[in-house]
């Protein structure tokens, strides 16, 4: 579990995450940039993939929970980056927000506690994040965490249908400190 002034971010808990997860999945603005959860299959097979994560690796994406009132935010972590690309063999930073959490600087505050569990916990030299390049907010929040696009880094995602307009990814990182 990590702890922020206003987050607890901790492992998914089906009981208490899986409406609001569903919700945040189901909602068409918060997966526009996102290949869709589109049944609870779907959803439960995602949580198996995280549970995996954290059991293999002692990271995954969890679930951030606003302290003052319990409510649940949406997923911000690490995982392992995914087969087949150019960051298979890195740590991956990721964060997914319910659309009434976005603006209030709930994403920065899970990510940088998430980076800063990265250097303390990790023998990384680097996280990286990725996202389609007309994902202005994510990439922006990239940047304002201090991380630089690769140049050279864009590529096709193997997991992405290559008719989609996500199919191009965009690639940053960042080192760790000094």
């Amino acid at each position: 579990m990590i702890e922020t002034e206003r987050l607890i971010l901790r492992r998914y808990d089906d009981a208490r995450d899986r409406a609001a997860m569903r919700a945040m999945c189901d909602d068409p603005e918060v997966m526009r940039y996102l290949l869709p959860v589109p049944d609870d299959a779907a959803h439960d097979a995602m949580v198996a993939r995280m549970d995996g994560y954290l059991a293999d690796f002692g990271y995954t994406f969890w679930t951030v929970e606003r302290r003052a009132d319990g409510a649940i935010l949406g997923v911000c972590g690490l995982k392992p980056g995914a087969p087949d690309t150019p960051i298979a063999d890195a740590v991956e930073i990721g964060w997914r927000f319910a659309r009434p959490h976005w603006g209030q600087g709930y994403a920065r505050e899970a990510a940088q506690a998430s980076l800063d569990w990265a250097w303390a916990n990790l023998d990384c030299a680097q996280v990286v994040a990725i996202t389609v390049q007309r994902n202005s907010a994510s990439w922006g929040l990239m940047e304002r965490l201090g991380m630089t696009r690769v140049r050279d880094g864009d590529f096709d995602h193997p997991l992405v249908p290559d008719d989609s307009p996500l199919k191009r990814h965009i690639l940053y990182r960042i080192d760790r400190p000094a």
